[in-house]
């Protein structure tokens, strides 16, 4: 197993990243942040990094509103690999990225969306479960691609609704096994046991 050196993108809170924080210090993830960028300057992942003393810094992705291209994402790419990434994290990182990034890393960018894909990809998934009338959602942790929450699926985790939930009562939910799935899915990487096959993972 080879220790994973991550690079963490976000643009809000922070607590997926938090969670795999504090995975690795309870020694059930074998991996270290190298780098916290955030393309939202005042965005508190980058506080959550400095309280820990990990690297961070802001990342100004003008004149772009939604996708991270352009001199953004050549900058983005240099930094890290200045910073000795193998393993690129979004954490809420609420821009589109693009082929130039997924090249530097192939196979090596993971995201996180909240919902049971293929359904419902793109943003307030769990307001479209909701409105759907499902019974069930959930989250899925999948390695990226040049389609919208599209990527093989590494990990999935099942969440009830309920008949009163509210958007944000189930997206609290969600997010409880949000921070479950991400160190899930980051030790299978790390261990190196799986591979993908087309729009599959194979796992062990």
């Amino acid at each position: 197993m080879a220790r994973l050196k991550l690079g963490v993108l976000g643009s809000g809170a922070g607590s997926n990243m938090q969670s795999i924080v504090d995975a690795i210090d309870a020694g059930t993830l074998d991996a270290e942040i190298r780098i916290v960028l955030a393309d939202v300057q005042d965005a508190k992942i980058l506080d959550r990094a400095k309280r820990r003393s990990i690297p961070c810094r802001y990342l100004d992705c003008a004149p772009w509103k939604t996708k991270l291209e352009g001199p953004a994402e050549d900058r983005c790419i240099e930094i890290l690999r200045s910073a000795g990434v193998d393993t690129v994290v979004l954490a809420g990182f609420m821009r589109i990225v693009k082929p130039k990034l997924l090249a530097a890393f192939p196979n090596r960018v993971v995201n996180i969306h909240p919902a049971i894909l293929p359904a419902f990809p793109g943003v307030h998934s769990w307001t479209q479960a909701l409105d759907y009338g499902c019974k069930v959602a959930g989250v899925t942790v999948h390695f990226v691609d040049a389609g919208t929450d599209s990527g093989p699926i590494l990990v999935q985790k099942t969440v009830p609704v309920m008949e009163d939930d509210t958007p944000d009562t189930l997206h609290a939910r969600i997010q409880v096994q949000e921070h479950i799935a991400y160190p899930e899915a980051l030790n299978i990487i790390a261990t190196g046991k799986y591979r993908i096959e087309g729009r599959r993972v194979r796992i062990g």
